[in-house]
């Protein structure tokens, strides 16, 4: 299903537009969708982010430190 989005843009724009070979409809159609999914993924990153800050408890002072040693003495 689709919706109806009306544009009002000075005459000038449009006639510079369509000389240049520019498909108006089609390239704001194409700019929409793409502003639709940008927002959808961030709303889901937001939301994913929300989740993990619940979930996840942030490491002790050393963690760090203490992973990468063990790490490379695994590998010596």
């Amino acid at each position: 299903m689709s919706a109806v989005i009306s544009v009002r843009v000075p005459k000038q724009t449009k006639d510079a537009l369509e000389s240049a070979g520019i498909d108006v409809a089609a390239k704001t159609r194409e700019y929409l969708e793409e502003l639709a999914w940008e927002t959808r993924n961030k709303n889901t990153l937001a939301e994913l982010h929300t989740i993990v800050r619940k979930k996840v408890k942030p490491s002790g002072r050393g963690s760090a430190e203490r992973l990468v040693r063990s790490d490379r003495d695994a590998h010596s």
